[in-house]
């Protein structure tokens, strides 16, 4: 049986390492290369750090100083370090959320912990969110653990998605669940550890400071065009169809509307809220590019967890379910769209991760099912805090 386990698991890997080497979409570690650019310019060249340039392209560095001072070392560092420590950091930061999320799951129904989180590793790279932010080079999958970390840090709960805020605006968006949870001494640990980092980044690069909050931040054509297909967000939607601003905000609002109803009324565990908030952030952000949807994972986790716990009749359909929507968010479906986004006849198949999206906050925010004797009561979250 175990060497059935071991060969399974080479497999895998080798038809995801054959998928990975054919694959259309290799990011070459572009934005990894803006950050390293950016920062050497800016530290090493006395550049403006938002008028960098990578390779003459017209992206530059997008995040707040904070975030360019946490990334310094990078200066340093030769293209290929720079490489090899992103990925190393973004393996880490995929551990460690199997850890949290899916080995509780693993242990309770008695599966094998190291064949399932292997597997589980592969899908992590064949899924294209995360394919992307390894590719890419990006930082999301680092700031996910940020944000999660804090439903197992009692003692300092909040300084993560503070640090995570203060490095890229969109996890904010976590504070506000603090705030709707009643959770307020987390939501003001938060937002004084936010703050904070923020003041200290106005200290060590005042120039950089006042660029960023008085222009930078307000211009979002400097991050891309909002009608790329990659902006899979209910603001990149009504961009493909040439909608006006205003009906955006209209959408933002009836969202914003409907999450901030569901925490006061049925008062989740945090996990879940965590798990839901996150498709708040991707939904309502102005840009959401695929690789940002890393904050759906949370969401999947504990889709995964209900449907284990379902009766065996309901969890055969809600795993096949799971497991389509994991092939059509590995299968770059969007780009097919890629040179044609506009219009209604591209509306379907363009947005599909914004409907994945939403299909999965319907999902968390529906009452769950009876949970089964087997699961007894818990999720896998709890079980895993219980353990600590």
């Amino acid at each position: 049986m175990r060497i059935a386990r071991i060969v399974l698991v080479i497999v895998a890997a080798a038809a995801v390492a054959l998928f990975l080497a054919t694959v259309p979409t290799f990011r070459h570690f572009f934005d990894l290369g803006v950050y390293r650019g950016a920062v050497r310019y800016w530290l090493f060249d006395g550049g403006d750090l938002y008028r960098y340039r990578y390779q003459g392209t017209e992206y530059g560095f997008t995040y707040p100083p904070f975030a360019a001072l946490t990334m310094s070392p990078l200066a340093i560092t030769s293209w290929p370090v720079a490489v090899a420590a992103s990925l190393v950091l973004n393996s880490a930061a995929v551990i460690l959320l199997l850890r949290w999320y899916f080995v509780p799951i693993l242990r309770r129904y008695r599966a094998p912990v190291w064949t399932g989180c292997a597997l589980m590793f592969l899908g992590f790279l064949l899924f294209e969110p995360s394919r992307d932010t390894f590719s890419y080079g990006q930082v999301n999958l680092l700031l996910l653990v940020l944000v999660c970390g804090d439903l197992r840090n009692k003692r300092f709960a909040g300084v993560g998605i503070g640090l995570a805020a203060a490095i890229k605006l969109t996890p904010a968006v976590f504070i506000g669940y603090l705030i709707l949870a009643r959770r307020y001494r987390e939501a003001a640990t938060a937002t004084v550890t936010a703050a904070g980092a923020t003041v200290l980044a106005l200290l060590a690069a005042p120039d950089a400071s006042r660029e960023f909050w008085t222009d930078a931040v307000w211009d979002t054509s400097r991050v891309g065009r909002l009608y790329h297909v990659s902006n899979q967000s209910l603001r990149g939607v009504l961009a493909r169809l040439d909608a006006p601003a205003t009906w955006w905000l209209v959408a933002v609002v009836l969202v914003l509307a409907y999450w901030s109803w569901w925490v006061r009324t049925r008062r989740p565990d945090a996990a879940t809220g965590f798990a839901v908030t996150g498709v708040i952030a991707v939904l309502i952000s102005p840009i959401s590019w695929v690789h940002h949807l890393v904050w759906l994972i949370p969401g999947l986790f504990r889709l995964i967890d209900r449907a284990l716990s379902a009766p065996p009749r309901e969890r055969r359909w809600r795993l096949a379910v799971l497991f389509a929507g994991f092939v059509v968010m590995s299968s770059s479906i969007v780009w097919l769209w890629w040179a044609h986004p506009h219009g209604w006849a591209a509306f379907p198949g363009s947005n599909t991760y914004v409907w994945l999206s939403i299909a999965v906050l319907i999902a968390l925010t529906a009452k769950p099912a009876v949970i089964s004797r087997e699961a007894d009561g818990r999720s896998a979250f709890e079980e895993y805090a219980r353990e600590r």
